[in-house]
């Protein structure tokens, strides 16, 4: 019993397979499945289609100007002018296609879209131009400000005055600008141990001794520096309550620290040699040596008159001349050409 494909396959060879086609074929198609779904390559006959772009234009022609005025203003689209209504060919009827919008991708994701580039038409200057004018253009700036904003800043000058005994400690701050740094918290702070008020010397020996290796014995300066905390202000308070703290214990009276001797192993002098007083020129040596040097050059231009004097440069360029004169000329040896090996073999 035959199944139902093969009933539909022997209707199928009943019924005519090929219509008549609307165009021509570009090759010739001898033979094709019943239910196959390739569309067959016909040769394109842009005939009916011009007729039907003529009555197009022709419509378009005719059209009545006011319903055209209409359409645009309630549309919102742009007015064409009556004399570009004259199409002829069907190239002016093309349509750019859109461009492709392009994806902005992982890392672009959330930024403004910039959309296409805009038309270059030879007159701008590349990215790199554009820079160097944007320096050029921040150094007129500065200049502008050295020449009309620095002049007014000499009348909030104020005269040096030296720090007095009720301000000992002395604070130094670095600042990055146009920056923020990690170093710009760090705060140092020097001061004298002869300077500090009220201090006996016994106290002033225990306030040494406390301060350990930040004293240096060849200046009598303790020096401290703490950036622990995130602000100037956080790391200087700090400063200022560990030197009260040193002053208070200084000033305790409970252990004076004198059986504690003083320890300066961390401070290693720099040695300085200076230049043995013997060794200076005196005026008469000065006066003997540039004596010496005129009967030197005297005695030289005698020998440059007569043709005796010596002059390193040309010896030296002499010999070099007359070593490349004794120098053998090299001679081109014919060689002969090797045979084939190879070739040999194979045979």
């Amino acid at each position: 019993m035959a199944t139902v494909v093969k009933r539909l396959v022997s209707y199928s060879w009943q019924c005519p397979r090929r219509i008549a086609p609307r165009y021509t074929p570009t090759s010739a198609i001898p033979w094709q499945r019943p239910f196959s779904s390739t569309i067959r390559p016909f040769k394109d006959d842009k005939s009916d289609l011009r007729e039907e772009w003529k009555e197009l234009i022709e419509d378009l022609q005719e059209m009545d100007p006011e319903t055209f005025k209409n359409a645009i203003e309630s549309g919102g689209g742009m007015e064409i002018d009556k004399d570009d209504m004259d199409l002829e060919e069907l190239s002016e009827f093309d349509i750019e296609p859109p461009e492709p919008k392009q994806k902005i991708g992982f890392w672009g994701d959330g930024e403004e879209e910039l959309g296409a580039d805009e038309d270059y038409y030879g007159d701008d200057i590349s990215a790199l131009g554009h820079g160097e004018l944007e320096q050029h253009r921040e150094l007129r700036e500065y200049a502008r400000l050295a020449a009309w904003e620095l002049p007014l800043l000499s009348k909030l000058a104020k005269p040096f005055e030296p720090p007095s005994k009720a301000t000992p400690l002395r604070f130094r701050y670095t600042t990055y600008l146009g920056e923020n740094h990690p170093a710009a918290k760090k705060v140092v702070v020097e001061f004298c141990a002869s300077d500090m008020p009220n201090l006996t010397p016994q106290q002033k020996d225990k306030l040494i001794k406390l301060a350990g290796v930040r004293y240096n014995p060849s200046t009598d300066i303790v020096k401290m520096s703490c950036e622990m905390f995130e602000t100037q202000a956080q790391n200087k308070r700090y400063l200022a309550d560990t030197i009260n703290n040193l002053l208070a214990e200084a000033r305790d009276e409970k252990d004076t620290f004198a059986d504690v001797p003083f320890d300066f192993r961390h401070h290693k002098p720099k040695v300085r040699h200076e230049f043995p007083k013997e060794w200076f020129l005196t005026p008469a040596r000065k006066q003997y040596l540039e004596t010496k040097r005129q009967q030197q050059l005297e005695k030289d231009a005698a020998l440059e008159t007569k043709g005796k004097l010596i002059h390193g440069a040309k010896i030296i360029e002499e010999a070099l001349v007359n070593q490349l004169a004794a120098m053998p000329v090299p001679e081109l040896v014919e060689v002969a050409p090797t045979r084939g090996r190879g070739k040999q073999r194979l045979r």
